[in-house]
């Protein structure tokens, strides 16, 4: 019988990713309603020296495969030996990052076990069976032919669908394990608890050398990252209020004086404006930063879906019937053209005289 939730741990150089750690709390959450645990798997050489640090951020166990042809990401091998943890373990979901490893990763490995795979998720749910439903609401069901320990759990998996204008919700009723990517940014991890101990197993796969079907001739780093406004605690949003491309130099000023960074509304990246990289909403990334600052955004509820987790949220347009105030803790009426270099004068004065 499938059991439990697993989540890919993906790790970089021996640095587990934070998309990983995002979904172990999102698996916690899911798994506190099945009764069921929640182990990470973990992929390299040389790593098991961070299975401890996976039960700390909310793993009740780790399953590490290490071998030398392991040492960088090559989707044959990490493919092979990610099937056979799961053909062995026989979990009943499977998560993994919507990164470009998980992304190439996570389809072959669903073809190998001839499972489903939702792609690109933004939110999970658990649908469970109908005899589990009876013993909740104590409805009046036949429950003669269900087996109470053996319960028909399903996966709620939602993602963007037309270009993000549909939210659908997939289900895989007739395979296991059910296995859905998810976007970085969306979920939220457990707070890190040093004290948590729990089972690191490993397990052995037999690679030949026809198993690595490429070759790596160098391995060139980049020496230097670009930001990502997923990691912003400050982040000032632009939408097509703001009249055009020219005043992100004001949206950029801003940002640069609360010590946060810039974003973008679907709409100025599809006219160019900005690049896709900054986009925020269902069909961009999803943003949880203290301060989200929507400057001439309408707030449709594509939009909304990549920033309504924000702390606090601080919304300017001129319409005052945008949707964009109905989530806002703070709304200002008016042309952000007008209020915006007000404000960043104001921000300037402020920290000039505390010396900032």
């Amino acid at each position: 019988m499938s059991r439990d939730i697993y989540v890919v741990a993906e790790q970089r150089d021996g640095i587990i990713e934070k998309v990983s750690l995002e979904l172990i709390g999102e698996a916690r959450r899911l798994a506190a309603e099945l009764g069921q645990d929640v182990y990470a798997v973990l992929i390299g050489d040389k790593i098991k020296d961070k299975a401890q640090s996976l039960i700390e951020d909310g793993a009740d166990g780790v399953v590490v495969v290490e071998d030398p042809m392991l040492k960088e990401y090559v989707t044959e091998p990490y493919a092979k030996a990610l099937t056979k943890v799961l053909q062995e373990q026989k979990p009943e979901i499977v998560l993994f990052g919507a990164t470009s490893i998980g992304r190439d990763l996570a389809p072959r490995v669903a073809a190998r076990l001839k499972t489903g795979l939702t792609a690109d998720c933004t939110r999970l749910d658990i649908k469970v069976s109908s005899y589990i439903e009876y013993c909740k609401n104590n409805t009046t069901l036949d429950t003669s032919n269900m087996d109470p320990n053996d319960p028909d759990v399903l996966l709620k998996q939602t993602r963007p669908a037309f270009g993000g204008n549909v939210m659908a919700t997939i289900l895989c009723k007739k395979t296991k394990p059910q296995m859905a990517t998810v976007r970085p940014g969306v979920m939220q991890r457990v707070e890190r608890d040093k004290s948590r101990k729990g089972e690191i197993k490993e397990i052995k796969v037999d690679f030949v050398p026809a198993d690595m079907n490429v070759t790596i001739r160098e391995v060139v780093k980049a020496t230097h990252k670009a930001t990502d406004i997923i990691d912003a605690k400050y982040l000032i949003s632009g939408g097509r209020g703001i009249g055009g491309p020219e005043f992100y130099d004001k949206i950029r000023e801003l940002a640069d004086l609360l010590g946060g960074d810039w974003s973008s509304s679907r709409a100025n990246v599809d006219a160019g404006w900005a690049p896709k990289d900054r986009q925020v909403g269902q069909t961009g990334k999803t943003v949880r930063p203290e301060l989200y600052m929507a400057c001439g955004i309408s707030g449709a509820i594509q939009h909304q879906a990549g920033m309504d987790q924000s702390e606090c949220i601080i919304a300017i347009n001129k319409n005052d019937t945008a949707a964009i105030f109905e989530i806002a803790d703070l709304g200002i009426v008016g042309d952000v053209k007008v209020i915006l270099p007000k404000l960043i004068d104001a921000v300037a004065k402020y920290k000039a005289a505390k010396g900032a």
